[in-house]
């Protein structure tokens, strides 16, 4: 099904995995001349990929000093960006794209190089939080500019489509006289609905299970995406949206002074910060607490204000990922080494045998208790959907492709973050891609089996708080 018909051109600035993964989807739905798409990137990595479709490449890296004599002269109005790279700032392009008045779309809001791990800044400073605020400074300038969709990958980006979904089931199957919301809502009305459905708890619940037909060596960090954004994001401080249960702060956990206050960080790295979690197919397990845009992204959306402009209602709202086990073995070995990244890298592609990804949202404290609701992945079935992908990237790149469409039929909305588009549109998009998508119930809670073994200081009249979540 062709979904956008594009006149313009589309400059894609990146293609390492999820480039070459979206690159077949763009063609198969999107209407637009292979002559008219350039491919941007630091390396060769990727070439014969585009050579395969015809697609022009040119290998130079977008740096601070030269982005804008690069990217200028390739852009003219009403072209697309989408912007899959690492260690370019996602708001100078943003900038840049609202001066041409070119669309935009990226997966995360990236940094200059080294941004993520510049010791010259707090932690604060060089947190998601920090820069997701950078991001929406954007909007007031942009209001009524070309779109850019800011952070709508997977997740960040799909899964914000998944509470959305799964707000709705649990409303429905709770009983609760709540109907959707039109597509052109506002924030309030949706924080409404979580709020009157007590939901105290939102994760991302995410279980890798690939399996490669080789194994980690030592000195190689391994895993099914991009190596350089996980060790990035894995060395940025722990962060979560904090909601108004919590009844104290942790002890390492701080506020950041500025903005819009609703998530909070921890004084360590989220790649040693582990929490408990549940999904339908693994059960209960505990996954790293990396930081990501939707962590604030869902805390500040579904903030509910008082007349006074008091908040009254907040989930907590944080990842909770169990990558690949070559994954979990590669950050052990990375954390030994103080942070520093092993000399080998290796993404995992056709090397991978077995596995799924099972990606969703687990949203706790209802009446029902606890309810998943996401997509489940294969590598089977990934690689039968969609060339140049694995279980992981297509559920990525499947969310670009819906997020550039969305994007294209909506030109004209300045800078917008994956929790105020059209959840309903995206998932039409992206759910032939996604293999099983299910919602599921569960009585499990943090609190479940606990003090067993040893005694362990628990809020047992609350088990939604982020004590009993979180591994000590």
């Amino acid at each position: 099904m062709i979904h956008a018909r594009f006149p313009g051109r589309l400059v894609m600035l990146g293609f390492g995995s999820i480039g070459q993964g979206v690159l077949p989807l763009i063609l198969r739905h999107i209407d637009i001349k292979r002559e008219d798409i350039t491919i941007v990137t630091a390396e060769e990595r990727g070439r014969e990929v585009a050579a395969e479709y015809g697609i022009r490449f040119v290998v130079e890296a977008a740096t601070r000093e030269n982005y804008r004599d690069l990217l200028t002269p390739l852009l003219r109005r009403g072209d697309f960006l989408l912007n899959l790279s690492v260690d370019v700032s996602s708001v100078a392009l943003m900038q840049l794209c609202q001066e041409l008045d070119v669309l935009y779309l990226d997966t995360v809001i990236e940094p200059w190089t080294g941004g993520y791990t510049d010791t010259s800044l707090t932690p604060s400073q060089r947190s998601n939080y920090a820069m997701r605020e950078s991001a929406i400074a954007l909007r007031e300038a942009a209001q009524g500019g070309p779109t850019s969709v800011t952070a709508h990958g997977a997740n960040p980006g799909l899964v914000s489509h998944f509470v959305k979904q799964a707000l709705l089931d649990i409303a429905r199957d709770t009983g609760a006289p709540i109907a959707a919301p039109p597509p052109a809502a506002d924030r309030a009305a949706w924080a409404r609905i979580a709020h009157d459905l007590g939901i105290k708890v939102i994760h991302i619940a995410e279980r890798d299970t690939q399996v490669a037909d080789r194994p980690k060596k030592p000195g190689e960090f391994v895993n099914t995406w991009s190596v350089d954004g996980f060790v990035g994001e894995g060395c940025q401080p722990a962060e979560l949206g904090w909601g108004t249960h919590e009844k104290a702060l942790p002890a390492d956990g701080h506020r950041h002074g500025f903005g819009c206050d609703a998530a909070i960080y921890l004084m360590r790295p989220g790649a040693s910060t582990r929490v408990r979690t549940w999904t339908p197919l693994e059960g209960p397990f505990h996954g790293f607490l990396i930081t990501h845009n939707e962590s604030i992204s869902l805390a500040d959306y579904y903030t509910l204000r008082d007349e006074a402009g008091q908040v009254v209602y907040r989930p907590t709202a944080h990842y909770a990922y169990h990558p690949c086990d070559d994954a979990v073995l590669s950050v052990h070995e990375l954390a030994g080494k103080n942070w520093e990244m092993q000399p080998e890298k290796r993404l995992m592609t056709d090397e991978i045998v077995r596995g799924m990804d099972e990606l969703g949202v687990l949203l706790m404290g209802h009446r029902k208790g606890a309810y998943w609701y996401g997509s489940r992945l294969t590598i089977e079935e990934a690689r039968k959907l969609v060339p140049h992908n694995n279980a992981t990237s297509l559920q990525v790149t499947v969310a670009v492709l819906a997020g550039v469409i969305w994007a294209m039929e909506n030109p004209r909305r300045g800078v917008v973050e994956a929790d105020e588009i059209d959840h309903q549109r995206v998932l039409e998009i992206a759910r032939p891609y996604l293999g099983e998508v299910v919602g599921a119930y569960s009585d499990w809670t943090p609190l479940q089996d606990r003090a067993r073994l040893f005694p362990e200081t628990l809020d047992t009249e609350d088990p939604w708080q982020f004590s009993n979540i979180r591994v000590a």
